[in-house]
């Protein structure tokens, strides 16, 4: 049976000679997997594009329960970015972005409410001109409310014995403030919040695993 769905792109690995199969967050079924046959062949027409990790589809699929692997009949790129391709940092945050979700999303109770977050959050990141550096900070922070371990609880996690009182003051406005609100700190500081929310990831989830990312990302976002 045909389905319209939203869908946010998680990663896609090579099958046969020219086809994918991809994982992409939908809207309307949460985390699943397609079968796209072609995609890699010459005759595609820069089809693969569609599937690089973040970019946000519209989508007419297949689905049917109790089946692992689904097709698409139709697929559109519904926003094509406009900055994270060509600016490295934003590059940078999107890789990182794309490594959490997927170590992170998995079946979810309120597939729709972590959706929409994610959507925006993407959307928010391409369209930011200026601020963002604290983005992944702030993300990793409001994740986690979607994920049954809110950041509004750090002050009783071990990460309090980590952080000291300005840097605790510091996760809790980075975690109410919307993205576009700059807030300053150094890059020292960010770097010791990143680390530390990683380690918060890794001590609630089963087999988060390390993020590879991070040390580019370190690297690009350096003052």
């Amino acid at each position: 049976m045909l389905h319209k769905t939203q869908g946010i792109v998680i990663k896609y690995i090579k099958y046969g000679d020219t086809s994918i199969i991809v994982n992409v967050f939908t809207e309307v079924f949460g985390l699943q997997t397609y079968i796209v046959n072609g995609a890699r062949s010459k005759k595609s027409k820069g089809k693969i594009a569609l599937y690089q990790p973040l970019t946000l589809l519209d989508m007419v699929v297949y689905h049917k329960e109790q089946t692992n692997i689904h097709r698409i009949s139709e697929v559109k790129c519904s926003h094509p970015f406009i900055s994270i391709p060509t600016n490295i940092k934003k590059s940078c945050i999107a890789l990182f972005l794309t490594e959490v979700i997927h170590k992170s999303v998995k079946e979810q109770q309120d597939i729709q409410a972590l959706f929409t977050f994610l959507h925006q959050s993407i959307l928010i990141l391409d369209l930011l001109e200026k601020n963002y550096e604290n983005f992944h900070i702030q993300f990793l922070l409001k994740l986690t409310q979607y994920l049954g371990f809110g950041a509004e609880k750090i002050e009783e996690s071990e990460l309090s014995l980590i952080l000291d009182r300005e840097l605790l003051d510091v996760c809790n406005r980075l975690y109410k403030e919307p993205f576009n609100d700059h807030i300053q700190i150094s890059y020292r500081s960010r770097q010791l919040l990143l680390q530390c929310l990683v380690d918060y990831y890794q001590s609630h989830m089963d087999n988060f695993g390390v993020i590879k990312s991070v040390e580019i990302l370190s690297e690009v976002l350096q003052d």
